[in-house]
């Protein structure tokens, strides 16, 4: 017996690729899984196109390059991630997923009172929390956490590292007295 499932049109946060690098093939299976829709740089569609899968826009097209049918495009005039996610907010998108060779926050600063964004790397997933924000993690999950602003948390010890490690299964909870807290959570 199969299951099928309907997702609301953007009830599910966007993807865009901006740059797909090393990242994990079984990881992007999971961001894929609830059939987002898919935004790609235009340099990274050939690479996204041989993963068999169907893009729904891409940014700043290559004039030569054929798309798959029904492919929007969009024409960029600033940097690809603004672009991006100024479509996004324009087309009422309440949260997007990037997948990018490095985490670039500043760039995201203007943007977290509009839109939820996450950042995944090869190795990490990045994204801004509200004071009292609650997750729960499994034992030895590690945080970077930028110590430019006081916090406070629970069930959290630095360690060897420079990273915050959790101490034992259960919630994590960050306090802080700022709009917002970028953290990173090890992959």
């Amino acid at each position: 017996m199969s299951s099928h499932h309907i997702v609301k049109e953007k009830q599910e946060p966007a993807l865009y690729i901006h740059q797909l690098g090393e990242f994990n093939e079984e990881y992007l299976g999971q961001l894929l899984e609830w059939s987002p829709t898919l935004i790609v740089n235009s340099q990274e569609y050939e690479k996204v196109l041989s993963l068999g899968l169907k893009t729904d826009v891409v940014l700043n097209p290559d004039p030569e390059q054929q798309y798959q049918e029904n492919t929007r495009v969009i024409e960029g005039n600033r940097t690809d991630v603004a672009d991006v996610l100024n479509y996004l907010i324009s087309q009422e998108y309440p949260a997007v997923n990037i997948i990018d060779r490095d985490t670039n926050l500043d760039v995201l600063q203007q943007y977290i009172h509009n839109i939820n964004i996450v950042v995944f790397t090869a190795e990490t997933k990045s994204y801004a929390v509200k004071s009292g924000f609650k997750v729960w993690k499994p034992k030895g999950t590690q945080f970077e956490i930028p110590l430019t602003t006081y916090f406070e948390t629970s069930n959290l010890i630095p360690n060897e590292n420079g990273f915050f490690e959790v101490r034992e299964d259960g919630f994590v909870e960050f306090i802080f007295g700022g709009e917002y807290l970028f953290i990173t959570e090890r992959l």
